[in-house]
């Protein structure tokens, strides 16, 4: 079984840095690009080039597996495998020039995620783990943070697309946490914020009305790298927490206030 996860990590690598060397060619011109749910929600014409890039790979190496994508949707197979794909996370920073964005990928077994990939093309930067084998970068081993003081902890969050128009937008719970922390990043890609706390860069992390697509590979990630995570499903999407094991703790008790 972990032969067979390393052959598909190994095989995604290779397709993100591929891709990610197309996506950096490029952002050098013009791009074209659409909105969806909101004037900020851009999808460019390499999310769309890249997504289907990577499906035409895993489609003919692994047939019968099954493929969920941001833009495209769900593609059923007959095995008990699925690759979850994020074509660009960040893809606004990708639109603006701003270098944090990434590819990720994720892979489940029977529902369950045991194969994790985010490649940031810009930063030269490829995060994997495979269930059970740890959590590296650039092929080193790497570890969450040992920071257990919420006034020298640095956290990560995000907004929701909708937030100028559903109250539900992540404000109520910047207010209670923000006062209390060291610092507060705003990345904008939520699969890069996950990989920053598996190195150990920021302290913990939490967002909501997010995806699978968003979260899959960076969840496992961080858990590779000894942190914990916490994924809610609610009716809007899911509500991420991931931190070295101290600022976990923290995070949910704010969070429930």
């Amino acid at each position: 079984m972990q032969t067979y996860w390393k052959k598909m990590l190994t095989l995604a690598k290779e397709w993100a840095q591929e891709a990610g060397e197309e996506l950096l060619q490029k952002a050098e011109g013009p791009l074209q690009m659409t909105s969806k749910t909101s004037a900020i929600d851009l999808v460019t014409e390499m999310d769309v080039w890249t997504e289907n890039f990577l499906k035409e790979n895993i489609q003919t190496h692994f047939p019968d597996h099954s493929i969920i994508t941001e833009e495209s949707g769900e593609i059923i197979g007959s095995a008990p495998y699925e690759w979850v794909i994020d074509p660009i996370d960040g893809t606004v920073n990708y639109a603006k020039g701003i270098p944090f964005y990434g590819i990720s990928i994720g892979i489940r077994y029977q529902k369950d995620t045991v194969v994790g990939l985010v490649h940031a093309p810009k930063l030269r930067e490829t995060y994997e783990a495979i269930k059970g084998e740890g959590a590296f970068l650039n092929g080193e081993k790497i570890t969450v943070s040992t920071t257990d003081k919420l006034d020298r902890a640095v956290l990560a969050t995000g907004f929701p697309y909708d937030k100028g128009v559903d109250e539900d937008n992540n404000l109520p719970h910047f207010q209670v946490i923000l006062p209390k922390i060291g610092g507060i990043r705003r990345l904008g890609s939520a699969a890069l914020d996950l990989c920053q706390v598996a190195t150990g860069r920021l302290d913990g992390y939490w967002e909501l009305k997010l995806n699978d697509w968003d979260v899959e590979a960076g969840l496992l990630i961080v858990e590779e790298a000894g942190g914990k995570t916490s994924v809610k499903r609610e009716e809007k999407g899911l509500f991420i927490i991931g931190a070295n094991e101290a600022m976990f703790s923290e995070l949910e008790r704010l969070i429930e206030r």
